[in-house]
């Protein structure tokens, strides 16, 4: 089995109410986890390298706790591309 360590240093959410952050944290690790354990992405196959910076774009968010879990998840899946090869 592989060891894969993801270390997120900061990340900058404008516009996300505070009362937010654990739902979107929740929905960023459980769709990280799902990508990084589905030999489908393809993101196995990344290097062992480290990205300063990922610039996702603009993403948008309903309100409310499953707004976040959302956001968090389209985060992850931003993530999930930076890595691929």
């Amino acid at each position: 089995m592989s060891r894969i360590e993801v270390k997120i240093d900061r990340m900058v959410l404008r516009g996300v109410d505070p009362a937010n952050r654990h739902s979107l944290v929740k929905g960023l690790k459980s769709e990280l986890s799902r990508l990084l354990a589905d030999p489908a992405t393809g993101i196995k196959s990344a290097r062992s390298r480290r990205t300063p910076v990922l610039r996702v774009g603009r993403l948008s968010m309903d309100p409310g706790l499953s707004g976040a879990r959302k956001l968090g998840s389209a985060i992850a899946g931003a993530i999930g591309k930076g890595l691929k090869p």
